[in-house]
């Protein structure tokens, strides 16, 4: 179900020619009734205007300034609409009799009458590729190849259809439109033969081949792709699975789309706040660090001109959080005092690795994972390089020695800072508990919040054979 949102939008005028938007509309089984006008915009649907047709299914839609160019729709219930395309020539004359695409008819704009064909044209292409793929599925040998032909016509089919938008409506918003998510497909004949017949580096050269030719025919600094569908799934598929997922691999090229698409106001906002939201609720463990770069570049310098105080300073927090304890960086130093009454400095702990934990009794998730990384971590490791800089969060010592006590844990290096003058919980990111980073012997942060099962297979694998 297509979801709607009634949204007041503005937009510019973006040609000197035409000065204003006026689409005539007639629709005879929708006489009489409310019809809305919907643009794509980043994945939603937003209704633009309204129009209440005459007996004879006819109204107007207008507007002062022309509207930006993309995918538009004209809508009367969930299941009475249909899209089409807004190009550069925005007087024109939609019919249709019934609500299906491919009895649109539209008379004064070459490029929306051209949309219209185009649809049919590959709804009839993928109806011919469906009965082909059938028949697939009871061939022989011989008649495989056959079919094969017949799929790679298809393919020439389409191609040559882009061709024909191109030779007819050069540099139209449709010509870019009908190409945009195709990414040429790997020629592997032109492979070494090394790596054809090897799946694993076969595997790598398709990978680096999407990454290099993804956006080979996205123009992502046309502003027009905002009103699609397109722009925020593509962006969300090359951040997530195109690029490979460790910050040092995504920062060099996030950082040139951001400064790419710069001078689009709009689609420097999208990008840049798409980003920032998606490095600091990313799975992927140190790709908070790209959260602090686009932070402190683009944000906390004034650039990001639609940012409110409210939401800059919810991100100063952040970055305050999380700015002294990225993967990669020496860990920032401690001296607290242990449960009997001695100061114990982290930097002076002698391991091949330490684990930094910080938590708190009367949190739920640290009665398990304390207890649970203590017996399965700590104890078949602590003779073979690992040392454990336990802080308790909190301020009561009668509550942590029972909770040592409970669990037998006084032979780690147990902490705490009575009055926080540490600022432990800053440096460290104490917000939630139970946190947890892996120190190597340099002091220098390896991996942070991981699970207990994750900390069995590093350890197990970095001084199991010990």
């Amino acid at each position: 179900m297509q979801k709607f949102f009634f949204l007041l939008m503005f937009f510019a005028p973006v040609s000197m020619f035409a000065q204003h938007f006026q689409m005539n509309v007639e629709l005879n089984s929708a006489a009489g009734k409310d019809v809305y006008l919907a643009n794509y915009y980043l994945g939603n649907i937003y209704v633009k205007d309204t129009v209440r047709l005459g007996d004879a299914g006819k109204g107007v839609f207008e507007a002062d300034s022309l509207l930006p160019q993309g995918l538009y729709k004209i809508y009367l219930d969930e299941n009475h609409h249909f899209d089409f395309l807004l190009g550069v020539n925005q007087q024109f004359t939609i019919k249709n009799e019934s609500f299906y695409s491919k009895t649109v008819r539209v008379a004064g704009s070459e490029e929306t009458a051209a949309f219209v064909d185009y649809t049919n044209f590959l709804s009839e292409l993928q109806q011919k590729g469906a009965e082909i793929s059938k028949a697939s599925k009871a061939a022989s040998g011989q008649e495989r190849e056959k079919i094969q032909e017949e799929i790679a016509g298809l393919t020439t089919q389409l191609h040559n259809y882009w061709d024909s938008i191109a030779l007819v409506l050069p540099g139209s918003f449709l010509e870019k439109f009908v190409r945009a998510n195709y990414v040429p497909p790997l020629d592997i004949s032109m492979l070494p033969e090394e790596v054809q017949h090897n799946d694993s580096l076969l595997l790598i050269a398709r990978f680096y081949h999407q990454q290099k030719h993804f956006w080979d025919n996205f123009d992502y600094t046309d502003e027009r792709f905002l009103y699609t569908p397109f722009f925020k799934k593509k962006l969300e598929t090359w951040f997530t699975k195109v690029l490979y997922q460790n910050y040092d691999s995504v920062r060099n090229h996030v950082s040139s789309f951001i400064e790419e698409v710069k001078p689009q106001p709009r689609i420097f906002q999208f990008a840049t706040s798409f980003f920032l939201n998606a490095s600091i609720n990313s799975n992927i463990m140190g790709m908070d660090a790209l959260f602090v770069d686009i932070a402190r570049e683009y944000y906390l310098s004034g650039q990001a001109f639609w940012a409110s105080e409210e939401s800059l300073e919810k991100i100063r927090e952040n970055v305050l959080f999380a700015e002294n304890n990225l993967i990669g960086k020496t860990a920032p130093d401690l001296t607290l005092e242990s449960f009997d009454g001695e100061y114990v400095n982290l930097h002076q702990t002698e391991a091949k690795y330490t684990l930094v934990l910080i938590y708190e009794p009367n949190c739920s998730h640290c009665r398990e994972f304390v207890p649970e990384l203590y017996s399965k971590v700590f104890q078949p490791y602590k003779n073979k390089g690992l040392a454990v800089f336990a802080i308790y969060s909190d301020d009561n010592k009668d509550e942590w020695g029972e909770f040592l006590a409970e669990h037998n844990m006084f032979d780690w290096t147990n902490v705490w800072d009575q009055h926080h003058t540490s600022r432990f919980k800053v440096l460290y990111d104490g917000r939630i508990t139970p946190g947890i980073y892996v120190l190597d012997e340099n002091k220098t942060i390896v991996a942070k919040k991981i699970t207990v099962e994750y900390l069995e297979a590093f350890m197990e694998a970095k001084l199991g054979a010990n």
